[in-house]
């Protein structure tokens, strides 16, 4: 058995493949018979033709984590890009596929989903600065550059470059970690109490007040890291970080706001009858998972191209697979920085 597992590397690869196709021997037979059963209803055609899309994007982002894993040579960099990879499957199936075949329990599993998207700008910004500590001094490397422009009304109190800088960067992008599964959780007691409706734009209840706070932390936290990127473009080039910005801005960024968009558009344009929703709120929600759907498709894509394992492999390198595997789920980096961001702010 110690010899068996000291060559996980080798087997690991087919064994996974071999359970995923087991799967997808269920799940297909089981995702035709409810569409014929429901007479291929409007929600039934969209939920089968998304799990068609999920069931093509799930492979590509768990071969990509896997051999992470198993060339698990970089840990201050690999770490934080598993967490970004993970994120295309919590989108595709627990948040967005489920969703639209259970619309009743969409603002639960968000909960999950949101909660998560924090923690991906989080690790997004570690990738970053890991990388950049590693290969330069970088405060002394940012201290020697002209200050950066900032547009209305950051430049009354733009921060000088060097650690500060850096330190306020990380603070923005740190405060949409804490303030997201905050606003995430109120949300969710919002719902359990009536007074939430997601995609109602009246200012009587809370979806609205909820949604100008996060679009307000996010505004800030994307800022941030342009602003960053844009002081450390020249450093970043050789991990090539433009397709990397493009990937989580596009995922976590666009999709909300895309979000927003089709919640006003179905309030105005009433379709939900006509596609078998109740609600145009409901139909905004189905339609937006629907498309997410599709573009975890893309994403997975992006992400083994952008995030690829390649970089890091190196042979004869053999680590225990239960560290490649604790290390993926430790989260004491996180623990320790949202700490620390607490006792600054307070």
């Amino acid at each position: 058995t110690r010899i068996t597992l000291r060559g996980w590397r080798y087997w690991i690869r087919p064994l996974v493949i071999l359970i995923y196709s087991a799967i997808l021997l269920v799940a297909l037979p089981l995702l035709v018979v409810d569409l014929v059963q429901d007479k291929a209803k409007p929600l039934t055609v969209a939920w089968f033709i998304a799990g068609i899309f999920v069931i093509v994007t799930i492979p590509i982002s768990l071969w990509t984590i896997l051999n992470h894993l198993i060339y698990f040579t970089q840990p201050e960099l690999q770490k934080p890009i598993m967490r970004i990879l993970w994120m295309v499957p919590i989108y595709a199936i627990d948040n967005k596929w489920f969703a639209i075949k259970f619309p009743k329990a969409a603002i639960y599993l968000d909960t999950i989903r949101e909660c998560y998207e924090a923690y991906v700008i989080y690790s997004f910004m570690a990738y970053l600065l890991n990388y950049l500590t590693r290969e330069y001094e970088l405060a002394g490397t940012l201290g020697n550059k002209p200050q950066r422009k900032h547009i209305f009304p950051f430049c009354c109190f733009p921060p000088p470059m060097g650690g500060i800088f850096i330190q306020r960067c990380k603070q923005g992008v740190l405060q949409y970690t804490l303030i997201r599964p905050i606003t995430t959780i109120i949300a969710l007691i919002c719902e359990l109490t009536g007074v939430y409706h997601e995609g109602d734009l009246s200012p009587q209840y809370a979806w609205l007040w909820i949604m100008i706070i996060n679009n307000v932390s996010q505004i800030w936290a994307m800022y941030c890291l342009v602003l960053f990127y844009m002081a450390t473009k020249e450093e970043l080039k050789p991990i090539s970080p433009i397709g990397k910005f493009v990937c989580v801005k596009m995922v976590v960024f666009a999709s909300f706001w895309q979000g927003v968009a089709i919640a006003i558009i179905a309030d105005v344009v009433h379709l939900n009858k006509k596609w078998g929703w109740d609600t145009p709120q409901e139909f905004a929600a189905g339609l937006q998972d629907l498309l997410i759907c599709f573009e975890m498709f893309i994403a997975a894509v992006a992400h083994h191209y952008t995030f690829s394992y390649q970089p890091f492999v190196i042979v004869g390198h053999n680590i225990p697979w239960y560290r490649s595997i604790r290390s993926m789920f430790d989260v004491s980096d996180v623990r320790s920085d949202v700490t620390d961001h607490v006792k600054q702010v307070g």
